[in-house]
């Protein structure tokens, strides 16, 4: 065999070990990519989820402060309905004007109070839930950085796995 034809069999052979060399880097690294997308899918999947519980949650809370203004405003025109009418049929039906008067100044003073109670009803309710709003992102905060994986934990993972 001439010596040309053994060097073109060796440089052969040799081309032959890099591209088996170079498919089975290629291999890994596919794997390693479908690792890492899968670990990329679960990560968003639970910041996702996190997201969705947060914005339930404030929509719970929202949903509450809207139950509770609605529940006081109907009793708020049911009070004034049934105060209203009382001190109306007052007014109609009393013949000492003394007592008339004193009667207008009662609905006037019973007015006032109970404007400034459903007043003070909405604003606590407001209150409480921008109060649930802060607790509830404090607690979804703490939760999600408690909950995170530090860079030294995903690289030994991830290595762990050629």
């Amino acid at each position: 065999m001439p010596p040309y034809a053994i060097a073109t069999l060796a440089l052969q052979l040799l081309a032959l070990c890099g591209l088996v060399y170079v498919f089975s880097g290629i291999r890994r690294t596919k794997k390693q990519l479908r690792l890492l997308n899968s670990h990329q899918i679960s990560a968003q999947s639970a910041i996702q989820k996190a997201r969705l519980d947060m914005l339930e949650l404030r929509n719970r809370t929202r949903l509450l402060e809207d139950a509770v203004t609605g529940g006081t405003t109907a009793v708020e025109k049911v009070h004034k309905a049934i105060s209203n009418t009382t001190f109306g049929l007052i007014d109609l039906f009393s013949k000492d004007e003394d007592f008339k008067v004193s009667a207008r100044q009662a609905k006037s003073s019973h007015d006032e109070t109970s404007e400034s109670f459903y007043s003070a009803v909405r604003t606590t309710n407001r209150a409480l839930r921008s109060l649930a709003d802060v607790i509830v992102v404090n607690k979804s905060e703490k939760k999600i950085s408690a909950g995170k994986d530090s860079p030294k934990k995903m690289s030994s993972k991830g290595s762990s796995d050629h």
